[in-house]
């Protein structure tokens, strides 16, 4: 078999530009990559409020503010309300294990319902790689956060077992 000819000329450095959003009034942030690829961010896993109060910091307008809108919305709805962080996404429970997660991409928030094809009615995103049942929303602005709807599933999905909880 011949040997491959190698070029050595030498080639410009090209840099990819980074993506970035803009929101309202404030100038653009560059996005962690993990938010550009689709998938969870670093975030290292740890339990309790403070490291999912700096995972929900660490992301960029508009999706810090959903974040935020959720993480109120899930205190003010549910009580005895446990966070942490696992995978690279706020996770929260009650009780019998996790309940459901909240995570920022490119161009949305995800908040998946772990067991969320028992809710009624049934949220209308099936994310890929988060089990079988999980369900949820995609949501791209506050508008899109429908406080009655997401509050009313919170209470539902903790009366079915959760990620990690017993079975009743």
């Amino acid at each position: 078999m011949p040997a491959r000819k190698i070029d050595e000329t030498p080639k410009p450095a090209v840099r990819k530009a980074a993506r970035r959003t803009a929101t309202q009034g404030q100038a653009a942030t560059a996005l962690p990559e993990s938010m550009t690829t689709g998938k969870a961010s670093s975030a290292k896993a740890a339990a309790g409020d403070k490291p999912v109060f700096a995972y929900i910091a660490s992301l960029p307008q508009p999706q810090r503010g959903i974040a935020e809108s959720i993480d109120a919305l899930a205190a003010k709805t549910l009580p005895n309300l446990e966070r942490s962080v696992k995978w690279g996404m706020a996770y929260y429970g009650v009780g019998d294990g996790w309940c459901f997660s909240c995570g920022g991409f490119a161009s949305h928030v995800k908040l998946m319902f772990i067991n969320g094809e028992a809710l009624k009615p049934v949220p209308p995103v099936t994310p890929v790689a988060m089990g079988k049942a999980t369900r949820g929303v995609e949501l791209q602005t506050l508008d899109d956060l429908d406080e009655r709807q997401i509050a009313e599933w919170m209470k539902q999905v903790t009366s079915v077992p959760g990620l990690g909880g017993k079975k009743r």
